[in-house]
């Protein structure tokens, strides 16, 4: 295959970024949000230097490091009270992984990869899959692209979805092997809501589907999934700024037969995720998988049980990774009946449960939603270590 087979979801390639830099500036929508920004200045002089700025741009990479590292460490100093990466030192900097982790945020969980692998000297950031339900304008679908982002096309009927997942996966493996680049994908389709992180089997089968075997056999599936380099990343928040969001969802899906979340709770979600408060922040990476991959019998493990089993694995290296905060701590404290003392805690589940915007909000619930949020990678982390 080549990278002409991927042109309706890959990202730009070296030497397309001008003419998409170029159809995002005439984009009206694009021009108002600038606009906005920058209400003083004329259009004409705006572009100009705009143009001047993207001189020496040439891959989605350059734009990255020269504009998006600097958003995300803005975003960064305005939200964290710090940001740390730690990752095994099995690692190449100048290897292409495929990075799994929980997912807590929907716009800044890559983003921030970016930034960290970057500033730990790794060759490349990460491409990223984002959905098309996303991509609500024109200038979005551009510059995401721009970003070494590949779209994943959502709605789709059952036939189109497996069609459509085999040629991402196809364009996966590609990434990883052929263009040798890094990729970050969720251990699952969105969000864990209560934050209890668990590798979803159909990401696994997903990968396998455009792997170099035929996938009909165990040893398939795992030659399958070594193709990716599969690396399990730990994703932990000091404080989810979506917590109170994510309580009041559930609420809804309990009080509202056949509620479902509208785009602008999309875009809530995305504006809070970003700018809300988060504490620190910390990213660890594990070491490849393939290594403990070489270690299985593939005559012995039954086709039905690969995936489970390289899910548990995923499972197990995310859990023991995590960083584990006092909310954390008191929020499983108090779950299990525990006499708990943290007034700083106590206040800031009050401000949160404050927040919620449904029409009779159920405090107990809302308070044990959350809770559950801040125990559960807790107790996923005491599983893990064995305590």
């Amino acid at each position: 295959m080549t990278l002409s087979d991927f042109d309706d979801i890959r990202p730009y390639a070296e030497g397309e970024m001008k003419a998409a830099f170029e159809e995002m500036l005439a984009d009206r929508k694009f021009s108002h949000i600038l606009k906005g920004m920058v209400p003083w200045m004329p259009v004409g002089l705006r572009n100009a230097l705009l143009r001047m700025m993207f001189i020496g741009i040439k891959t989605p990479q350059d734009f990255q490091i020269r504009y998006m590292k600097h958003v995300v460490k803005y975003c960064l100093r305005k939200c964290a009270t710090g940001w740390s990466f730690h990752f095994d030192e099995s690692l190449k900097k100048d290897g292409s992984y495929t990075f799994v982790s929980n997912h807590r945020d929907i716009v800044l969980d890559s983003a921030i990869l970016d930034v960290m692998l970057n500033d730990a000297g790794f060759a490349k950031t990460v491409e990223i899959a984002i959905g098309n339900n996303l991509l609500i304008y024109p200038w979005i679908k551009t510059l995401v692209r721009m970003n070494k982002a590949f779209v994943v096309n959502r709605g789709l009927t059952p036939k189109e979805t497996l069609r459509s997942s085999i040629h991402m996966s196809q364009y996966m493996h590609f990434a990883i092997n052929e263009k040798h680049e890094n990729i970050w994908i969720a251990q699952r389709e969105g969000r864990a809501k209560d934050s209890n992180d668990l590798t979803q089997e159909s990401v696994l089968k997903m990968l396998v589907l455009g792997g170099p075997s035929e996938g009909k056999t165990t040893a398939d599936i795992i030659r399958n999934i070594k193709d990716m380099h599969i690396v399990p990343l730990a994703i932990s928040v000091e404080y989810d700024p979506c917590d109170y969001l994510k309580a009041q969802e559930f609420q809804q899906k309990r009080d509202i037969p056949g509620w479902k979340k509208s785009k602008q709770d999309d875009l809530e979600n995305m504006k809070v995720g970003i700018w809300g408060k988060k504490g620190h922040i910390h990213y660890e990476a594990a070491p490849c998988i393939n290594e403990w991959l070489d270690t299985l019998d593939a005559e012995a493990i039954p086709r039905t049980e690969i995936y489970r089993l390289i899910a548990e694995h995923i499972d197990q290296e995310i859990h023991k990774n995590y960083r584990i905060y006092p909310a954390n701590q008191a929020a499983l404290a108090e779950l299990n009946g525990e006499k708990v003392n943290a007034p700083a805690f106590e206040a800031y589940l009050r401000e949160k449960i404050a927040k919620v915007r449904v029409e009779k909000p159920d405090v107990p619930f809302l308070r044990e939603r959350i809770l559950t949020m801040y125990a559960n990678p807790l107790r996923n982390y005491n599983k893990a270590k064995g305590v």
